[in-house]
């Protein structure tokens, strides 16, 4: 646990002794609200994986739409080759055709014999050509449907790369400020490292994970067995954390209680799962009493045994499991205004 969530438990204990119990419907929302803030994080970074997906899916696309534009490109530039091979045995074929005529007159004062060949030959000529410009025809149509296919493509291309550049654009500002919520959050673990320098080592320990602040306590520093009454030492580091969250407006706040498994009763506490909850309230109430914290900042809960840090059945271990946590959040407003922009 850490010292902040000792420190609150004890206060929020006594007050729920002398005050009566938090309403249900207020811890109820105060859950609600931690929990949709966690779903919110989650379906962020499943969104920047899908953003990150279809951006491969869209370049992969793109290297298929340039192998076809390359591909048309190199059959473009056969058919140029071929149309100018049969343009050029079109001008001979017309030479040869004007040869003939002018052969043909000479031929029609000579043999007619000769006239008849020479006229075979002109007939077979013309049939010739006509296949030649018949295909000349046909490679031109094809052509002309390449360069609509080519256009087609081109068209597509150009889109798909708009859209990239729109889902780029989307996930490198995703990034900027997923980039600039993990510079708060670590500039957020040094300051309070740096106000609690003096506790930690001594059943204290501060850590960044997930985006968030873990500030962990145990029980040594701030209850004794079986106690939901801060002592004096874990309300000094309680009051410590607080003065430093009370410059940090956009930071929310939970106190998360833990215990052993060793069952507990006592006229105060009913069981493992109370602990926790009233250790969490005696630090919330620290906090409270002990700085300008917005109390909507703040969420009291109990974790009984049923997150422990080391599984073991030692004592060893369960020394360890008797903590409270102080979890410190920065706000996602930026992030939840892109989700809706999306």
């Amino acid at each position: 646990m850490n010292r902040f969530s000792k420190l609150i438990l004890p206060v929020i204990l006594l007050s729920i002794y002398f005050e009566g119990c938090i309403p249900a419907r207020q811890f109820d929302d105060m859950k609600s609200a931690r929990m949709r803030c966690d779903s919110s994080l989650t379906e962020l970074k499943a969104r920047y994986e899908t953003f990150t997906a279809k951006e491969k899916e869209l370049n992969i696309k793109i290297d298929d739409l340039n192998k076809q534009v390359k591909s048309l490109t190199t059959d473009t530039m056969q058919i140029g080759i071929a149309l100018r091979r049969l343009t050029t045995n079109y001008d001979k074929l017309n030479s040869t055709y004007d040869l003939l005529l002018d052969k043909n007159a000479d031929l029609l004062k000579g043999k007619d014999d000769d006239n008849k060949k020479l006229m075979g030959q002109y007939q077979l000529t013309q049939e010739e050509l006509q296949k030649k410009e018949d295909k000349l025809r046909v490679s031109l149509e094809d052509l002309e449907k390449r360069k609509t296919e080519m256009d087609i493509l081109a068209s597509e291309l150009k889109a798909n790369e708009e859209a990239l550049a729109k889902k780029e654009a989307r996930v490198a500002e995703l990034e900027s400020v997923l980039a600039k919520k993990d510079s708060v959050v670590k500039a957020l673990k040094d300051k309070v490292s740096n106000a609690l320098l003096g506790f930690q080592g001594n059943g204290l320990n501060v850590t960044q994970k997930n985006g968030k602040v873990y500030v962990s306590l145990e029980e040594r520093l701030l209850f004794e067995s079986g106690s939901i009454t801060v002592d004096a030492r874990g309300a000094e580091a309680i009051k410590n954390l607080s003065k430093l969250l009370e410059k940090e407006p956009d930071i929310n706040i939970l106190v998360e209680g833990h215990t052993d498994n060793v069952p507990i009763k006592s006229a105060a506490v009913k069981d493992n799962w109370d602990l926790s909850v009233l250790r969490a309230t005696s630090i919330v109430r620290i906090i409270i009493q002990s700085s300008k914290v917005n109390e909507t900042r703040l969420t009291a809960a109990g974790r009984g045994e049923f997150f422990p840090i080391d599984k073991a059945n030692t004592a060893e271990a369960r020394k360890k499991n008797r903590r409270t946590e102080i979890i410190l959040t920065p706000k996602l407003d930026e992030l939840f205004q892109i989700l809706e922009g999306n």
